[in-house]
């Protein structure tokens, strides 16, 4: 599974990197990025919380 943060549409609000931080953490311009290449399974379920309750909807999961 792989995942990505939508740099134009995130607001910076934490919410994934406090979800899931081995997923999602903050870049230069302090905004979030996913830091993994491809999600680890046992942070698949965490990192698909934290795009469903993105409230920007700025999160992409693809299988």
């Amino acid at each position: 599974m792989k995942t990505y943060v939508d740099q134009d549409t995130c607001i910076s609000c934490g919410l994934c990197v406090s979800t899931v931080n081995e997923v999602y953490d903050f870049n230069e311009e302090g905004k979030a990025e996913a830091i993994v290449d491809s999600v680890p399974p046992e942070q698949e379920e965490d990192a698909r919380q934290a795009a469903d309750n993105c409230p920007v909807d700025a999160i992409e999961i693809e299988a």
